[in-house]
């Protein structure tokens, strides 16, 4: 079988290396530049990026990079629009923030590109088209688009169309709102690429995505009284492959796969994926770091992945029992978690994702640290792991192009090896929260505060 090792056992050199970094490395940032989401398209040729200023930014893969041996891993801005804007819900009062929640792509049908966009009340189908033609040559109105007057009409001109500077033009095709009584936290595309789901706190509903003013409720948790209130909806995914198959995570720590043919409202659920707690480890702080963050089915639909404060878990859909493989992501914070709560951190949302082979995970951690982990040769058979890296996406990295990077490690004991952190010395400020990987590529993108980090496998 093959091997190979993503480091050296030592924090030493790895076969991952820098290759771009999007936005200014500056100090001073302001909220609304903050990156709240990321995402690449079908075919990674497209990298959208959302934050909270409502901004949606699209790089595009630079064309002489793929003609490269080995392929760089560089992308240049292609398009940014303005996707929402702050609004007022005067019936409750409430300020609705234009931050972007999730972005998720469409399949390409045609020249253009559509997404879907949200924020926590509205989502907003784009579409992204090119220009590089325009037509001259009008009868009835001047060139700058003034009318003209018809009796200076003397003759009838036949309007050619001539090439131009190329023009991205977004355009929202479809706006669907009204629908969430709370805050939107998921959009999953179904397989059949004409629905969409979209969750809340406490429910779920189903779109069509020609239909904007309809929508139908397929997973309702309120309770009659919500003094009885005991858990919440943290995310939803369809199925990759079965348009009929959705899960979505709680702030229990379970997870629920659906089958909307069983009945219209989903209220009970195929399977249940739960973890049995351990009494013995049980402390104040359990249920807040059991809620899972985010949950992603693997692209072949047969495993799945939840992220939870302090680790990641895959599951195989097939068991429901237990996990078939877990990987502690900053276990080193567990003796933290009193400050942690003070200060907030504890309630950090991290999302995960899986490389296009399903092979590899990868999610985020504090002091600008991301974790990736080389699943066992079999995929998933609860064998031994091949590897487990901590990268840092900084100014440091970005100051050695297509260097080799060196692996972080956090020092667990009083006594620190060279090359090791302390866990005291961590900037609990510099979160990576958002992370993508190219579905077909070792190429990863990870978003730092303002900062958008792209970086590739040499291998």
């Amino acid at each position: 079988m093959f091997y190979r090792s993503n480091s050296d056992g030592n924090g030493g050199e790895t076969t991952w290396c820098f290759s771009q970094v999007k936005g200014t490395l500056e100090d001073d940032v302001t909220e609304a530049d903050l990156i709240s989401c990321v995402e690449f398209n079908h075919d990674g040729e497209l990298l959208a990026t959302g934050d909270k200023g409502g901004r949606v930014v699209i790089f595009q893969r630079d064309p002489a990079s793929k003609q490269c041996v080995p392929k760089k891993g560089e992308y240049n801005v292609y398009s940014t629009f303005q996707s929402h804007e702050p609004e007022f819900d005067y019936l409750k009062s409430l300020e609705i923030e234009e931050k972007i929640n999730k972005i998720r792509w469409l399949k390409r049908k045609n020249q253009a590109h559509f997404l879907l966009s949200t924020n926590d009340k509205t989502i907003k189908l784009w579409k992204v088209s090119e220009r590089d033609k325009r037509v001259t040559g009008y009868n009835t109105r001047e060139e700058g688009g003034r009318p003209r007057d018809p009796a200076r009409v003397t003759q009838l001109r036949v309007p050619t169309v001539r090439p131009a500077d190329l023009m991205v033009e977004a355009s929202p095709r479809r706006i669907f709102a009204n629908a969430h009584t709370y805050h939107i936290n998921s959009i999953s595309l179904n397989s059949d690429q004409e629905t969409y789901l979209s969750a809340d706190d406490l429910r779920i509903n189903l779109w069509h995505l020609e239909i904007t003013d309809q929508s139908f409720n397929i997973v309702d948790i309120k309770p009659a009284n919500m003094e009885e209130l005991t858990e919440v909806i943290t995310a939803a995914e369809f199925h990759p492959t079965e348009c009929n198959l959705f899960v979505y995570s709680s702030s229990k720590g379970t997870i629920r796969l659906c089958d909307m043919r069983a009945a219209a409202l989903c209220d009970r659920h195929a399977k249940l994926f739960e973890e049995p707690e351990d009494p013995h480890a049980r402390s104040f702080f359990s249920e807040i770091i059991s809620s899972i963050s985010d949950v992603k089915l693997s692209n072949s639909g047969r495993y799945m992945m939840s992220r939870d404060y302090l680790g990641l878990k895959v599951w195989d859909l097939r068991m429901e029992t237990k996990p078939v493989e877990t990987y502690p992501v900053h276990e080193y914070l567990r003796s933290k978690l009193c400050s942690l709560y003070e200060n907030d951190c504890i309630f950090d949302k991290f999302e995960c994702c899986w490389s296009g082979d399903d092979q590899r995970l990868m999610t985020g951690s504090y002091n600008g640290f991301f974790r990736i982990f080389e699943r066992s040769g079999g995929g998933g058979g609860g064998g031994g792991r091949r590897g487990e890296l901590t990268l840092e996406a900084s100014r440091e990295a970005a100051a050695r192009p297509r260097q080799p990077l060196r692996a972080r490690r956090v020092a667990t004991t009083a006594k620190r090896k060279k090359d090791e952190i302390s866990v005291d010395c961590l900037d609990f400020n510099k979160k990576i929260l958002h992370t993508a990987w190219h579905p077909h590529e070792s190429v990863i993108a990870v978003a730092a505060t303002n900062n958008l980090f792209l970086f590739q496998d040499k291998f």
